[in-house]
C-alpha cells in the first residue's frame, strides 16, 4: 500500500463512521417524530408529517423504513417499554388493598399509553402484528389479575371475566372518552367496579 492510500484510509473510515452516525440519528428522529405525533393525538400520521417533524426528507423516512407499517411497528416496540409498569410485582395487603393498588397501577399506565393504543386499535383490523400485540396484552393483564389477586382463582368464570373487564383498558377508555370523566374520577369509577366484582366473589361488600 502506498503512502497516499495509507493517509486516505483513516479519512475514508471517518466519512463512513459519520454516515453511520447520521443515519442512526435520522432513524431515531423519525421514530421519535411519529411517537410525538401520535402522543399529540394524530391517529395515523403521514410520512410527510413524520418527515417534517423529524427535519428530514420524505425519502429519508423510506430509506430507513420500507413502508409506514414498518415504522409503526417500531412504535409498538417502544410502547411495550411503556407498558412495563403494568407487570410489576403485585402490592401487599388484603384483597381490597391489593385490588386498589392494581387499579392505581393500571390507570396510570393506561393514561400514559392511551393515544398510542387508540392509534393501534384504529389499524388493528388490517395489521396482523397489531392484533397479535393486542391479544398478548390481554393475556398479560389477565395473568396479572391472578398474580395480584390469587383469590380470583377460586371464583366462578363469570366473576373472573367481570373483574377482567372492570380493570381493562377498554373500561378505562369508556370512562375517559365516552363518559368524559377526568382521570381521577375515572380511576375512582374503575376502583368501584373492581371492588364490587371482588365483593361478589367473596359474598361480602369490600370496605
Amino acid at each position: 500500500m502506498n503512502e497516499t492510500a495509507k493517509r486516505e484510509e483513516p479519512e475514508v473510515q471517518e466519512i463512513r463512521d459519520g454516515r453511520v452516525r447520521r443515519g442512526a440519528r435520522n432513524r431515531e428522529a423519525i421514530v421519535g417524530a411519529l411517537f410525538e405525533l401520535i402522543g399529540e393525538g394524530a391517529i395515523q400520521p403521514t410520512a410527510e408529517q413524520v418527515a417534517e417533524r423529524a427535519g428530514v426528507q420524505v425519502r429519508t423516512v423510506f430509506r430507513h423504513f420500507a413502508d409506514m407499517a414498518r415504522l409503526n411497528a417500531e412504535i409498538v416496540s417502544r410502547l411495550r417499554s411503556e407498558m412495563k409498569p403494568l407487570f410489576e410485582p403485585p402490592a401487599e395487603g388484603d384483597a381490597t388493598e391489593r385490588a386498589r393498588a392494581l387499579v392505581a397501577q393500571r390507570t396510570a399506565a393506561f393514561e400514559r399509553i392511551a393515544p398510542y393504543k387508540r392509534a393501534a386499535d384504529a389499524q388493528r383490523w388490517r395489521r396482523d402484528y397489531l392484533q397479535t400485540d393486542h391479544e398478548g396484552l390481554v393475556r398479560e393483564l389477565r395473568k396479572q389479575n391472578f398474580r395480584a389477586l390469587p383469590e380470583l382463582r377460586a371464583a366462578s368464570v363469570d366473576v373472573q371475566a367481570a373483574f377482567e373487564l372492570a380493570v381493562s383498558y377498554e373500561a378505562w377508555q369508556r370512562f375517559r372518552v365516552d363518559q368524559r370523566l377526568g382521570a381521577e374520577r375515572a380511576r375512582t369509577a374503575m376502583e368501584c367496579a373492581a371492588l364490587a366484582v371482588l365483593g361478589s366473589a367473596s359474598g361480602s361488600s369490600p370496605s
